[in-house]
């Protein structure tokens, strides 16, 4: 039996986490400048990275906008600054369209990506009357959540949140845009196997990139040279046996991450509009890589 042993990075961890905060102290003062480049009529009160951090905490402890308030006002009471705090209306308003900063990290050469979906949900509470005399249907609606995952930095590299009817398909053009990166490697389940998904593969990322997708059991050879040797390979060696060559094992590492973010974020969107629904990601996202940067845990094979 494999035995692994977990090594925690105590001291650099701390240090990552005290960084963090001095850089947050001495950004506070940004809480109630707005942003340059404002258009005549009403001013914005509040800079984005004010909103940002106000929605960011929400989002992390799980607060609604008016909690989100108070816990903000009490941290800076805390931290000794006398600075106003955006209020339940402003930051639902400020949040639609709101500009969220890119902090991943930069990739010095070509990532492998990996590529799955899975569903956020959204609840939406009818009415008093709907509910006493059950008039009304169900308001519980989907979201659906693709995103790309860097094995090697940890990170998100890329996400795209949308309705529950548009396809893995579809969505995987402005996918792999949205990783800004070269892709040496591309994994995905089954459900990306086929025409289309090649298609696109090879003109976004060229006919050099490895592409590794499971073929089904009743699979034929014929769409494409890289699917037909994977087809060999599985008939001739088995199919564990082509997981393990191919290094397609690695793919539960974006399940994992997936979820990483029902766990720490929740299972859902608490944002009913669609374009709040966006920023509300956007900010999980980055929320989520800013936790692996300050420390993945070590494992080493001991037995």
């Amino acid at each position: 039996m494999v035995q692994m042993h977990l090594v925690a990075w105590i001291d650099e961890i701390r240090e990552e986490v005290r960084s963090h905060f001095v850089k947050v102290a001495r950004h506070a003062a940004q809480i109630q400048r707005p942003t340059a480049g404002q258009v005549s009529g009403g001013q914005a009160r509040y800079s984005d990275f004010a909103i940002e951090t106000c929605l960011t905490l929400g989002l992390i402890f799980h607060r609604p906008l008016r909690q989100t308030q108070g816990f903000v006002r009490s941290l800076l009471k805390l931290m000794g600054l006398d600075l106003p705090v955006p209020d339940i209306l402003t930051l639902s308003r400020r949040a639609k369209g709101l500009a969220v900063e890119d902090s991943r990290s930069k990739s010095t050469g070509p990532i492998t990506l990996i590529v799955d979906s899975t569903g956020l949900k959204v609840h939406r509470s009818s009415g008093w009357h709907e509910t006493k005399h059950g008039t009304g249907k169900s308001r519980r609606s989907w979201r659906k959540l693709d995103i790309g995952y860097d094995p090697d930095s940890g990170e998100v590299v890329a996400s795209m949140l949308t309705t529950d009817y548009v396809g893995d398909e579809t969505a995987l053009p402005e996918l792999i845009a949205g990783s800004e990166s070269p892709v040496a490697r591309f994994l995905a389940d089954g459900a990306y196997d086929g025409t289309g998904v090649s298609n696109c593969l090879t003109g976004a990322l060229g006919s050099d990139v490895e592409v590794i997708i499971p073929p089904p059991l009743n699979a034929v050879t014929g769409l494409s040279d890289r699917r037909d040797a994977h087809i060999e390979h599985i008939a001739t060696h088995g199919r564990m046996a082509w997981q393990s060559k191919t290094g397609y094992n690695n793919r539960a590492l974006v399940e994992a991450q997936i979820g990483c973010r029902k766990t720490v974020i929740g299972p859902g969107l608490n944002a009913r509009e669609m374009g709040r629904q966006f920023t509300e990601n956007k900010i999980a996202i980055k929320s989520l890589n800013r936790m692996t940067r300050l420390g993945r845990a070590d494992f080493k094979r001991v037995a």
